[in-house]
């Protein structure tokens, strides 16, 4: 694995085999075995540059991660327990992730040089096995049992528009008022739309709404509600930016959203490495001194 991890990041199975002290020979002989074993062919081989195959590039990233656990592995049992070292793969939603995780994972790899950093932002609900993902920031509602999560920060949802769209079409007076209105809705890949939830005293309640525009983004959501595009369902962490400049108005302060709690998500194993347990320490500790001023700036906005 780590002769074909090296062959990969070289451009040279030559390369790779003397600095794990082989002779070319005996590294075209070993990676051979391996392809041999695995019943498929991980490199195309020329006489000038190795291409990855389509198999070839999956097993690099599942070996990446596992040579990296080793090497956690290894470390725990000695002074390097409390280092973050090897690759972090990194998943959030769009807007959540390009606004916080994304500029706080960058602030955590900048404290650990031997850290690489790949962050993932997308709307899709990516699947953490299949995907490689060490962790994933996810607000709202929990579902995988194979995974264990904790809570980083409080959140909730409100319906929201610009100053310019409420002008021209009125504020709407109550939840039956919304039917009324444009609304932009988030369409997740494989999952259809997310619905406008509210919280009543018979547990949540989908409102059935006909959206007038879909899109897979909650960031471009977003940024089409900013235009005056119409209204949109937001987490309090997407948009307290956009409230605090006046860009966007919370509305109907008297209804009751689900909680859509901020959560770190992870596999459940019994070795954690260093790098995923220290991230999410700190991502929490990074998150707690902004909740008070997120939530209390949505909350006073709202009308």
């Amino acid at each position: 694995m780590r002769l074909f991890v090296r062959a990969v990041a070289d451009g040279s199975l030559s390369a790779a085999g003397r600095e794990l002290g082989l002779s070319p020979a005996a590294a075209s002989k070993r990676l051979t075995r391996l392809e041999h074993a695995l019943g498929v062919r991980l490199l195309q081989r020329s006489s000038r540059r190795l291409t990855l195959t389509d198999e070839g590039a999956a097993y690099y990233e599942r070996c990446v991660a596992i040579l990296a656990d080793l090497d956690e592995a290894h470390a725990s049992l000695g002074a390097g327990q409390m280092e973050a070292r090897g690759l972090l793969h990194v998943a959030a939603p769009a807007d959540l992730g390009r606004h916080w995780i994304a500029p706080l994972a960058a602030e955590f790899a900048a404290m650990h040089p031997r850290l690489r950093l790949r962050i993932s932002v997308s709307d899709a609900t990516l699947d953490l096995f299949e995907h490689g993902v060490d962790v994933a920031v996810r607000s709202g509602a929990l579902g995988d049992s194979r995974l264990v999560s904790r809570r980083l920060a409080l959140n909730y949802r409100v319906v929201c528009a610009a100053p310019s769209y409420l002008e021209k079409h009125g504020r709407p007076a109550d939840v039956d008022e919304l039917a009324g209105h444009a609304c932009l809705m988030l369409h997740r890949p494989g999952r259809g739309l997310l619905p406008w939830t509210l919280q009543t005293a018979h547990g949540p309640r989908p409102l059935r709404l006909e959206a007038t525009m879909t899109c897979d983004s909650g960031d471009l959501l977003r940024q089409l509600a900013v235009a005056g595009h119409g209204l949109t369902f937001k987490s309090a962490w997407d948009i307290a930016e956009d409230v605090r400049s006046g860009r966007l108005v919370p509305l109907l302060a008297e209804i009751a959203t689900p909680e859509a709690n901020i959560h770190a998500i992870y596999p459940s194993r019994r070795f954690l490495p260093a790098r995923i347990r220290l991230f999410v320490d700190f991502l929490h500790e990074r998150l707690q001194r902004h909740e008070g001023d997120v939530l209390d700036t949505v909350r006073r906005a709202m009308t």
